[in-house]
């Protein structure tokens, strides 16, 4: 099973469920070996009723992010760069016929009139924004943001653009 206790990835599950998506939650305690290196694991396989079949790794961010001083930061889409290349691995493995994703899973606080675009999906206490980005696409505009950590994030004025509702891309 996918880690269902990470609530992202629950409110994602649900969130297909509800919507009559076909998925797959992935397995986290069987690690996969490809050519004697570890490849880090996906969420999901999915299965939107048009085109392409989905490797997903979601990525649950708040919205806004309020750091410790209190300011607030929006679009937060930072991801690792073994996120990177393991999503590329896994496209490698699956074939071409299936498209690597990243799924940005908003948790929505503050001010609904900053909210990403689309309506809101409840789940437990929460409301949720699903926005999905080709590996593709994130690869083209991404930057470091921390080498000491190893991540990348795209700026927002990109992301914004790339990053579509994932009710537009079929689900």
């Amino acid at each position: 099973m996918a880690r269902m206790h990470i609530q992202y990835e629950a409110a994602f599950a649900d969130y297909l469920k509800h919507r009559g998506v076909s998925y797959v939650p992935v397995d986290e305690t069987r690690r996969s070996m490809f050519a004697g290196a570890k490849i880090k694991s996906f969420d999901f396989l999915v299965y939107p009723k048009q085109g392409a079949p989905w490797i997903v790794d979601v990525k649950g961010r708040k919205f806004p992010y309020v750091s410790n001083t209190g300011s607030k930061r929006y679009w937060e889409n930072w991801v690792s760069q073994a996120d990177l290349k393991g999503l590329a691995e896994w496209q490698a493995v699956f074939g071409e016929d299936f498209e690597p994703r990243f799924v940005f899973a908003y948790w929505l606080g503050g001010d609904p009139d900053r909210w990403p675009v689309g309506e809101p999906y409840a789940f437990g206490e929460n409301l949720y924004a699903f926005l999905s980005a080709s590996l593709a696409d994130y690869r083209q505009h991404c930057r470091q943001r921390s080498s000491k950590w190893q991540t990348v994030s795209v700026p927002r004025r990109h992301f914004v653009q790339i990053a579509k509702p994932i009710g537009d891309n079929g689900l």
